[in-house]
C-alpha cells in the first residue's frame, strides 16, 4: 500500500527526515505519532506528493510517486488546516470539490450525519471552528477512495461528532481501507488505531501495535507508554 525506503528532508539547515523506512500495508489504522517537530507531517506531506524529498523512493498504491500525481487521486485527504476562500458558501464549497475530483460522491448522508442542513447558505467565514471541520470531514469521505488520510481530524469537534467520525472511520475499514491518522488525543488514537507509528528525530523508532508499545515500555496504559517512548530517547 505504502512503501518509504530512505527518506531524507532537509529545510534550510534542518534535518526532518533522515534515513527513515516505512512499510504500510493495506486495510488497517495507522495512526503517526511523536513530539513535535519530529517528521510527521512533512512525512504526511511527502506520501501526499506535497513534500519533495532530497532523497529516497515512495511508493504509494504500487506505483511509485515521483513526478506523479494521479495516483492522488485514490486518496482523500483531510489537513490540519483547509483554508478554502471565506466567500463561498458550504454549498459551493461542495460542488467545487465535486468538479475538480471528478469522481462519485456520497455527501447527502455525511450533511446529515454531521447537521450540516442549516448551514450549506452559510459562508465559509461565518462558520464556527467545529463547522468548519465537519464540513471537511464530509469532504474528506464523500469520495470513495483506498487511503484516507487524517491530519488532526478531532479539532473542534463536539462529542456527538466525534462519535460519528469514529462510526466513519470504522465503516471505512470494514470495506478494506487504509487509514493514516495524526492526533493529538491520545484516548482517540487508541479507540481507533489498529498500529502505531511513532516519530523520533526524522526516523520510525516504534511501529506495532498499542499492546505491543505497552510490553516494550513496561507500561499500563498508553499514555504512559507514549510519555515513556518520549523520554527514552533523551537517555541514549
Amino acid at each position: 500500500m505504502i512503501h518509504v525506503e530512505n527518506l531524507y528532508k532537509k529545510f534550510g539547515k534542518n534535518q526532518v527526515l533522515s534515513g527513515l523506512d516505512l512499510t504500510i500495508d493495506q486495510g488497517g489504522i495507522f495512526a503517526i505519532l511523536g513530539p513535535n517537530g519530529s517528521g510527521k507531517t512533512t512525512l504526511i506531506k511527502a506520501i501526499l506528493g506535497m513534500v519533495i524529498p532530497n532523497e529516497g523512493s515512495i511508493s504509494v498504491l504500487n506505483t511509485t510517486i515521483k513526478n506523479k500525481w494521479k495516483y492522488r487521486q485514490e486518496i482523500n485527504y483531510l489537513p490540519q488546516i483547509a483554508n478554502f476562500p471565506g466567500n463561498l458558501k458550504v454549498r459551493e464549497l461542495i460542488a467545487m470539490i465535486k468538479d475538480i475530483r471528478q469522481k462519485p460522491s456520497e455527501e447527502e448522508n455525511l450533511i446529515a450525519l454531521f447537521g450540516l442542513e442549516p448551514f450549506l447558505d452559510k459562508k465559509l467565514s461565518n462558520l464556527s471552528g467545529g463547522t468548519k471541520q465537519k464540513v471537511n470531514i464530509v469532504l474528506t469521505f464523500m469520495f470513495n477512495s483506498p487511503l484516507i488520510v487524517l491530519d488532526e481530524p478531532t479539532t473542534g469537534l463536539d462529542p456527538l461528532a466525534l462519535i460519528h467520525l469514529k462510526e466513519l472511520i470504522f465503516k471505512e475499514k470494514a470495506k478494506g481501507k487504509t487509514f493514516l491518522i495524526t492526533s493529538h488525543i491520545m484516548q482517540f488514537v487508541e479507540e481507533v488505531s489498529d498500529e502505531v507509528v511513532y516519530l523520533l528525530e526524522g526516523k520510525i523508532y516504534f511501529k506495532g501495535s498499542i499492546e505491543q508499545l505497552k510490553t516494550k515500555t513496561e507500561e499500563t496504559t498508553f499514555e504512559h507508554a507514549i510519555a515513556a517512548i518520549s523520554t527514552y530517547n533523551h537517555h541514549d
